[in-house]
């Protein structure tokens, strides 16, 4: 599918929800995207993602202001608010600020909901290239449940492609390369909004510009896996994960049920990294401004996990205020080899809070990750017969996070882990 080419390996980057919820200006995102270029861009780390509610001039946190006034243009589409964000004066949008990124040889993001804004459909606005207009094509009865911007699209109606592909056109013209498509996804309340998903995979396909399309929010259902593949990038397997243990802890059975769905152009996703400097400007996972409040422990299973099992990876705290040890989780260049570089991860086995995972490397190197995801220390064991290897075909293990060699006993690896605790290992074999 040609549209599996815009992510061969999984995206990588900054989102702003959530150190800023629904509030972050230009001049924020220009700072992250300038940290990112200068540290973490030779690794891999190129998305830079200006999330939710980027048109709201008043936007105060994550909290969402119901019924207010958004930007739009004369043709029901959403423009930035130009007090949030300057470079957007005179009907540029977001033109300057993805040309700023871009200079800094980085690709640009943003955040949409599905559907039409309803003032657009109240005030019965235009859709660019057609004669109908907004009310005729909105579903009234389709909404979010926890944001009342818009309305759902009626597939059926004449212009309801044609409004979207108004809208990728639009994104095409700023130089978008990037768009996480919200409310699109979910499986708990109306399930997955199947036939705007189409419209939108056709709206991107017209436009001329290749973007990756990320939808929102999860849990997706795997009974959808196959028009997910088809139409989309990536998708959450999860609703929004913050930095607390429980969510952290299912994690592990929902990357299990999707570990088969993971490749090139296709890639189930785990959410954000709620790590660093997260909550600044907003209320959301619980508590306000503040350090994540994962354990470093926690912190290295939550990278373990995510890169063996290849989620995308889209940080989520301020990076200017990034400290060594989370820089470290960052940076970790033989972690990121094995995350751009790996293929068929699978869990080995769970027994009760004992995990294990494998994942193969190129030129034949095996990576394996153990965790103890329980409440009390516990040794965790993987034999190379479980890996399918013989044992003396091994010449060194390595501890990729402590960056050192390990011994190996007989037939198996064995650790004692803390609990929460993770260790990731690389085998080179002869």
């Amino acid at each position: 599918m040609k549209h599996h080419q815009y992510a061969l390996t999984p995206p990588m980057g900054w989102n702003s929800w959530d150190c800023y919820g629904a509030t972050v200006t230009e001049e924020e995102v220009k700072g992250n995207a300038a940290y990112m270029a200068e540290h973490l861009k030779g690794l891999g780390w190129e998305y830079v993602v200006v999330d939710i509610q980027w048109s709201e001039s008043g936007a105060v946190s994550s909290a969402y202001r119901p019924f207010i006034p958004l930007e739009m243009d004369a043709y029901s589409r959403l423009i930035p608010a130009e007090n949030r964000f300057p470079s957007a004066v005179n009907g540029q949008g977001f033109k300057p600020l993805a040309d700023y990124i871009h200079g800094l040889d980085l690709k640009f993001g943003i955040h949409i909901m599905r559907g039409i804004p309803r003032q657009a459909v109240h005030q019965d606005t235009k859709i660019l290239g057609t004669n109908v207009t907004a009310r005729e094509i909105a579903k009234p009865n389709s909404i979010c449940p926890w944001n009342t911007d818009m309305y759902g699209v009626d597939h059926t109606k004449e212009g309801a492609q044609a409004y979207y592909d108004s809208l990728f056109q639009l994104y095409a013209e700023w130089d978008v390369d990037f768009v996480k498509v919200d409310d699109i996804s979910d499986s708990k309340i109306y399930g997955a909004h199947v036939d705007e998903i189409k419209m939108i995979r056709k709206a991107i396909e017209r436009c001329g510009r290749p973007m990756v399309l990320s939808l929102s929010p999860g849990p997706a259902s795997l009974e959808n896996a196959s028009l997910l593949e088809e139409n989309a990038n990536m998708w959450r397997m999860t609703d929004d994960f913050w930095d607390m243990w429980p969510p952290l802890y299912d994690m592990f059975d929902r990357c299990y049920k999707w570990s088969k769905n993971t490749g090139p152009g296709h890639w189930p996703d785990a959410d954000m990294l709620p790590l660093g400097h997260i909550g600044i400007r907003s209320v959301d996972g619980g508590a306000s401004d503040r350090y994540t409040r994962f354990t470093k422990d926690e912190q290295i299973t939550m990278m373990t996990l995510w890169t063996i099992f290849r989620s995308p990876l889209m940080f989520g705290g301020e990076l200017r205020d990034n400290d060594t040890f989370t820089n470290s989780l960052l940076t970790n260049k033989e972690v990121l080899h094995m995350y751009q570089t790996s293929d068929n991860a699978r869990q080995v086995y769970r027994e009760d809070e004992k995990v294990v995972w494998t994942t193969r490397g190129i030129n034949g190197l095996i990576y394996v990750a153990l965790f103890n995801i329980g409440e009390v220390k516990s040794e965790v064991s993987i034999t190379w017969n479980e890996l399918e290897i013989d044992g003396k075909d091994v010449v060194q293990v390595e501890d990729l996070w402590e960056q050192n060699k390990v011994r190996t006993v007989n037939d198996k690896i064995t650790f004692e882990l803390r609990p929460h605790a993770a260790i990731l290992l690389k085998v080179t074999l002869v």
